[in-house]
């Protein structure tokens, strides 16, 4: 297996770093994360994460641009970096559903010499997990409800095949106002393949101001999907994943990595 090169960098020469904001909540950043944009001269991104991370943007200079512009940020991003430090800004982890992707396509294809690094963060995903307690403990699969760029066929293909496996799913992007019914679909999907008693977990605004989390069950989840939208994930949990309760009190979801057929706790 080929060991991929370490980037060398030329200090007349800027860098661009890919730098993931996690959930946002700046307790919830990497050392790393912090210290790339102590670095940056430019800080580009969305103006919501941006925000999110607005303390720690004095002196910068900042680029705000909004949904549906990341094209547009990614060839900013790339060009700025010849000369300059420069910072994109990516909710969550940028290597899920956020700016890695494209930035480093915009490199590729620009032929760009420019040291770049991705900078990890905690996932949407996972901060909503921990939310719920453990739904994601073992085998899971990621699905985002977003049709903007993946046809809504090929995320009902891609939806029946995860159902079926009988592993949770975590669902981003689950309900807007311009796909008010995928989450519906989602659900009817989820329908033919799981009981009605599998539970549900949904996270809103995970680890920031506002949060709120809901633990139901697929059936009762078909009356609360108003209450969804594209800050929540959405997580529907797999054949073994079972609501967690203290007494009447409802704690999360857990879903067993399968310690109990091997050892006595």
């Amino acid at each position: 297996m080929g060991v991929l090169p370490l980037q060398s960098h030329d200090s007349r020469k800027g860098r661009l770093y890919i730098v993931s904001t996690g959930p946002g909540n700046l307790q919830q950043m990497t050392p790393r994360a912090l210290k790339a944009l102590a670095e940056a001269e430019y800080v580009i991104g969305n103006a919501f994460y941006l925000d999110l991370v607005a303390p720690l943007l004095a002196g910068k200079r900042v680029i705000r641009s909004s949904m549906g512009r990341e094209v547009e940020r990614a060839k900013k991003a790339v060009a700025l970096a010849h000369r300059h430090v420069v910072a994109v800004v990516s909710g969550g982890d940028a290597g899920t559903y956020g700016m890695a992707s494209i930035v480093l396509e915009v490199v590729e294809r620009s032929g760009s010499d420019t040291a770049v690094e991705v900078i990890p963060g905690i996932s949407a995903a996972i901060s909503a997990a921990a939310r719920l307690g453990s739904p994601l403990s073992g085998d899971c699969v990621t699905i985002s409800l977003s049709d903007l760029l993946t046809p809504w066929e090929e995320i009902e293909r891609r939806l029946d095949l995860a159902f079926r496996m009988g592993v949770p799913v975590a669902i981003y992007n689950p309900r807007s106002g311009g796909r008010p019914h995928n989450l519906a679909r989602a659900v009817a999907v989820a329908r033919r393949h799981l009981p009605a008693e599998t539970p549900v977990g949904v996270v809103r605004n995970a680890y920031r101001d506002g949060e709120e989390s809901l633990v139901t069950t697929l059936r009762s989840f078909e009356d609360r999907l108003e209450s969804v939208d594209m800050h929540s994930i959405v997580i529907v949990g797999g054949e073994e994943s079972r609501i967690w309760r203290m007494g009447s009190d409802v704690r999360g979801i857990i879903t067993p990595r399968g310690y109990h057929r091997k050892y006595v706790y």
